[in-house]
């Protein structure tokens, strides 16, 4: 990953009337990132692809995309973008190479180097054997390579996908999750999806969005730091009355899941697994179990939305 920011985004609005479908946004965006874009339907994923992309304007704020400011230079900047909307805007007559070379005059690609434009998209995207096929009879997985192909032929700094799986199957999900992948060696990507196992498969961080807000943004490093859970499963053949275990340094609080089982909560800054270990030995307790518990990203993702909506009813 470069230190070379290509895409600044400052206190971004988008009203509809009186609603705010964005509001406040503000990140940065790293040559060499692939950024997860998450949330919950009507949270203004899409409006704020489309404002990325240069298709709306913000009713406030600044996008700046390779160093050109996005409203005061649009054709420069939106030439540092390549962009895939949740359709892949394909034309089914076309050939795909037809469809390609198309595409690259509409980005400026110069004359003479078109044909390695296309033949570069092609192979980037496994669509060498294709060029001469009409796209409208390729599979929804080939019109969704022909799709990214269409983004990136131009060689853009920025890439910029919307729901790039949405319909596929899981054979094709793996193949274009590890096309976007490769996509993020070499231009940064921003990648909008409500597949929580797609953002942790192929993205370097993530952030979520609620009620037009941003409500998390980390690494995916720091991501599994949040997932570490406050809690562990304690399993033995002969296990101590609660209170017993609850009297350990660091233990909070148990609860009993059944006869040989208890959930041991603590607090986020401390982790009594050893002496838990060492109370099973010395008590004798036949230990069988000593397991953290993990929280999914599903469950992050509720836990914040859930929070947000809460703390507007509260305000309202």
């Amino acid at each position: 990953m470069s230190d070379e920011i290509l895409v600044k985004v400052e206190d971004l609005d988008r009203y509809y009337g009186r609603r705010a479908a964005v509001c406040g946004l503000s990140f940065e965006l790293a040559k060499g990132e692939v950024l997860g874009f998450l949330g919950p339907n009507g949270a203004g994923k899409t409006t704020t692809m489309q404002m990325l992309s240069g298709n709306l304007s913000p009713t406030a704020g600044s996008i700046e995309i390779n160093g050109i400011d996005l409203l005061d230079l649009p054709k420069d900047a939106k030439r540092a973008i390549g962009y895939l909307p949740e359709q892949p805007p394909v034309y089914m007559e076309l050939r795909v190479d037809e469809y390609l070379d198309y595409c690259a005059r509409l980005n400026r690609v110069p004359r003479s180097k078109i044909r390695a434009a296309r033949e570069d998209a092609k192979a980037r995207c496994g669509l060498a054997d294709v060029g001469r096929r009409l796209i409208g009879n390729l599979s929804k997985g080939y019109r969704q390579r022909v799709g990214i192909a269409q983004a990136i032929v131009h060689m853009p700094p920025v890439v910029i996908l919307d729901e790039p799986t949405v319909g596929l199957d899981p054979i094709q999900i793996r193949e274009i999750r590890a096309l976007i992948a490769e996509l993020g060696e070499a231009h940064s990507v921003i990648l909008s999806s409500h597949i929580l196992p797609e953002i942790q498969a192929v993205c370097s961080r993530v952030q979520i969005i609620h009620q037009g807000r941003l409500v998390l943004s980390d690494t995916i490093e720091g991501l599994g730091e949040r997932m570490q859970s406050e809690s562990l499963i304690v399993g033995a053949r002969s296990l101590p009355n609660l209170d017993m275990i609850a009297a350990i340094p660091d233990v909070a609080r148990v609860e009993a899941i059944d006869a040989h089982r208890v959930r041991v909560f603590h607090a986020s800054d401390a982790n009594p697994t050893e002496y838990i270990a060492r109370c099973a030995v010395d008590g004798g307790w036949g230990l069988t179990e000593l397991t953290p518990e993990h929280k999914s990203l599903e469950e992050i993702f509720v836990d914040l939305t859930q929070t947000e909506s809460n703390d507007a009813k509260d305000a309202a």
